[in-house]
């Protein structure tokens, strides 16, 4: 018998101002929610989510719309596995994009080397792009709700990402040390 209880919930909004509408979507999008179809969409029960798709339904209220939350649960364990499926998949590819970056990261510090550049400037601004990499994981991990494929692999290339950097800074600071020697 099924044990995952869900937060369904089901909204339509007037299509004009479509920045209203755009701006539900993002932030239900934002919190890890499976859309079933257009303004039907559907999250794992907890207080939080709870809490926040009240607010939705106020947002929604607020742009002259209709919305009901409801808890559920799927029929079957044929059906919640489904559900549970779509949950995954939008989570590996979030960690599949996260992955493509890492190698994005890991390519432009290589031409770094490459060219010998070795700046602190340079360090910096892959530094702040690395931590952009760590926040992003962070977010995609928060809303891995059943464990994701991927989550392994991106933790792994993230990781990879830290140690190339790091590699990346050690030539800085030994480059900056030759300039310093008389």
């Amino acid at each position: 018998m099924p044990n995952v209880v869900w937060l369904l919930l089901t909204y339509k909004v007037p299509a004009d101002p479509a920045a209203k509408r755009v701006a539900i979507w993002r932030r239900l999008k934002s919190m890890g929610a499976v859309y079933l179809q257009n303004g039907v969409c559907l999250l794992p029960k907890t207080d939080d989510h709870t809490r926040r798709l009240k607010m939705v339904e106020n947002e929604v209220a607020e742009a002259k719309g209709e919305s009901v939350l409801l808890e559920t649960v799927a029929l079957d364990a044929a059906q919640e596995n489904k559900v549970v499926a779509r949950f995954k998949a939008d989570r590996d590819d979030a960690y599949e994009e996260f992955i493509d970056k890492c190698d994005d990261f890991e390519r432009e510090v290589a031409k770094e080397i490459e060219a010998a550049h070795f700046t602190y400037a340079e360090l910096e601004e892959n530094d702040v792009d690395l931590k952009k990499l760590q926040g992003w994981l962070e977010k995609i991990e928060k809303l891995d709700f059943y464990g994701g494929e991927r989550a392994k692999e991106a933790q792994h290339r993230l990781q990879g990402c830290e140690a190339v950097l790091e590699d990346y800074a050690k030539r800085v600071f030994d480059a900056h040390e030759e300039n310093t020697r008389s």
